[in-house]
């Protein structure tokens, strides 16, 4: 009997398999890019090696073919429609460079462009895709009761204002709408940032996308697909990309200016000589040396090798700027503004105190181990808070019984003998009782205080008041000095939380411009307001709900070890360690490295403009215009390397320590 051997199972890609496919090298920007750097980098090295001159000529040429025809063959579209682009012009000076035998400055410049190229490309797809990805936290279907009182699935796009959806336990909600019976605490930290779940109960409003935790809820739709609080998300952060991009015309415009100034210079070189009767080849010569001193390859490198040694000295030190662009940005920045939730805070519930109430003659300890073994099983955020902090604390905690939760009220289980309960103020405290009123008291001070405040009753009796809070992140007020010394301006607070627990935070860190109950569009309509008033603002955040805002920001910061993969995306900068001392540090970097792009660029043009006025008024040779113009290339290149140093960290950080 012969066997018939089974499907081979298929291996999943590998990591470099997938980024080739699905990833940026499936962009044909970049791979045209990546074979024009090899092309360049091995013509490089037989040139160095003293290899035949075909050899290498003949890699530089095929540099020039595979990195220069997509921007050569966007430029001339762009001449079609009159539009002298900067693309075809650096692409008509490296074949006039190879014309005169400079064939090493055309492939450098062939590969500078194609680079800029493949990283503008990278930055759009990373875009969509974070984009699609939000897109996703809505879920596909929703369980819809028709009018019989049948269930039915249905997709999300289809469901109508006046719907009635049911949402089970761990189920993401599938639309915008008011709850009308039910009830169950749900985490919407991806649209309010809130750290802590919210009870939801009839008559409450809940919104696409967000989890409910446990309990039934049976919610009336209140928005069509397109029009909820994650759909405006979408739309808020596709605009604000596009009005940043707007911004960028007037480097646009300043190209438009210099290329058609330089073309038609290198023109006028070439004809009225010749037109004068001078031979052929000076002319073409006295053109090409011109277009060789002018090209802006040297301001290219004043700029770049500053910012880019920013940069990768901030990724040495976990913060990743995603451009240079964002690297001169934020040496703009003159205002901060801070998300609470992930952000100056860690994003998750803790235990901070317990508060036993009169007649209870139980030690913290005691109570701490009853609440917790009572809370042993809850899936609850403060349940696990509060046994989070009894294993910390090293409690043995004993077996219970007849564990109960009750959506939106609390737990109950028998430890040790006792009836414990845990929950809601608002259900477990009985009025009128003395105890009671006592209770209530503190647990006004409590919330008062910015805390959540959680009762314990013993065998139905008021024993604790459970005190929980979100846990500032450590150096949080120490970053929020060095900001205000460092931009001479206080940063701004703006948070979904409730206003109580926002005020308490900003006591802590020493802001006092505090705006609390914000939604995602608020939030990006308060950075807005700020931008008004002239100020150049950095948006510190980590959540969904801080998309829109980090977008339309001048710059966006995201904590990347809490961020949302949009947060991530929509930020120019993320601090891949959660180091909130990191950005006064990178603020300060960045200025530095503006001022070395101001001195490279005073350097270059003083460059250019001794070398043209030669070229013009006296006779360059071509050699010297070439060692002129490489002289200055790496002039500024060695300089802009200097922020390479492993000093230049510790001496920004250092700068922003002194200036307070």
């Amino acid at each position: 009997m012969t066997t018939r051997p089974g499907p081979r199972a298929v291996a999943a890609p590998s990591r470099t398999q997938a980024w080739w496919r699905s990833g940026a090298g499936s962009l044909p920007e970049v791979r045209w890019a990546i074979a024009a750097t090899v092309l360049f980098a091995a013509g490089g090295v037989c040139q160095l090696a003293g290899a035949p001159s075909w050899l290498w000529w003949g890699l530089y040429l095929t540099c020039y073919a595979t990195g220069g025809w997509e921007p050569g063959l966007a430029g001339l579209r762009a001449l079609r429609e009159r539009t002298l682009d900067v693309d075809l012009l650096m692409v008509a000076a490296a074949i006039g460079a190879a014309v005169i035998g400079q064939v090493f400055d055309g492939a450098l410049l062939i590969v500078i462009f194609a680079t800029s190229g493949a990283l503008e490309a990278v930055a759009t797809k990373r875009t969509a895709d974070s984009v699609r990805t939000l897109l996703n936290l809505a879920p596909d279907t929703a369980t819809r009761l028709d009018p019989a009182g049948q269930e039915e699935v249905v997709e999300t796009a289809d469901l109508a204002v006046g719907d009635l959806i049911v949402v089970r336990p761990g189920e993401r909600i599938g639309a915008d709408g008011q709850v009308l019976d039910g009830a169950g605490d749900v985490d919407q930290a991806s649209i309010t940032g809130e750290s802590l779940p919210v009870d939801k109960q009839a008559g409450d409003e809940v919104f696409a996308g967000t989890v409910n935790g446990a309990g039934v809820l049976r919610v009336r739709v209140g928005r069509p697909a397109g029009e909820t609080v994650i759909a405006r998300i979408v739309a808020m952060v596709e605009q604000a990309s596009a009005t940043k991009a707007r911004t960028q015309l007037f480097i646009e415009k300043a190209e438009q200016r210099y290329s058609v100034v330089m073309v038609a210079a290198t023109l006028a070189l070439f004809a009225i000589p010749l037109a004068l009767g001078q031979d052929l080849q000076g002319s073409l010569l006295r053109a090409m040396t011109f277009m060789i001193v002018a090209s802006p390859c040297a301001v290219v490198l004043a700029t770049m090798p500053p910012l880019l040694a920013a940069i990768a000295t901030a990724g040495r030190h976990g913060v990743l700027v995603k451009s240079a662009v964002v690297m001169e940005q934020l040496a703009g920045v003159t205002q901060v503004a801070f998300d609470k939730t992930g952000t100056l805070t860690e994003g998750r519930p803790h235990l901070t105190h317990i508060r036993a109430l009169p007649r209870t003659g139980l030690s913290e300890g005691t109570l701490l181990t009853l609440a917790a073994a009572a809370e042993d099983g809850s899936e609850h955020p403060l349940g696990r808070a509060v046994v989070a902090a009894a294993r910390d604390k090293g409690l043995h905690l004993p077996a219970a019984t007849g564990f109960v939760a009750v959506p939106g009220r609390g737990v109950r289980a028998h430890v040790g003998g006792h009836l414990v309960q845990i929950g809601s103020p608002a259900h477990l405290l009985p009025e009128g009782h003395a105890v009671a009123g006592s209770a209530t008291a503190l647990v006004a001070e409590l919330e008062d205080s910015g805390h959540t405040a959680v009762v314990m009753l013993l065998d139905g009796r008021p024993a604790a008041v459970l005190a929980l809070a979100d846990r500032i992140r450590p150096g949080a007020p120490d970053a929020v000095a060095r900001l205000t010394a460092l931009t001479h301006a206080a940063p701004v607070l703006l948070t979904g939380d409730n206003p109580r627990a926002a005020a308490h935070l900003a006591a802590q860190t020493a802001i006092t411009d505090v705006r609390a109950g914000l939604l995602p569009e608020h939030k990006a309509d308060a950075v807005r307001d700020l931008q008004q008033q002239g100020a150049q603002v950095a948006l510190i955040g980590d959540g969904v709900n801080d998309a829109p805002a980090l977008a339309t920001a001048h710059t966006g910061i995201a904590m990347g070890h809490t961020g949302a993969d949009l947060t991530l995306e929509a930020a120019d900068v993320v601090i891949t360690r959660d180091e909130l001392s990191a950005v006064p540090t990178v603020i300060a970097l960045a200025r530095r490295a503006r001022r070395l792009v101001i001195a490279n660029l005073a350097i270059a043009a003083t460059f250019i403009a001794v070398l043209v006025a030669w070229d013009l008024l006296g006779d360059l040779p071509l050699p010297l215009g070439v060692a002129g113009h490489e002289g200055s290339t790496v002039i500024v290149g060695l300089n802009g390397l200097r922020l390479l140093r492993g000093t230049a960290w510790r001496r920004a950080a250092a700068g922003t320590i002194r200036r307070r």
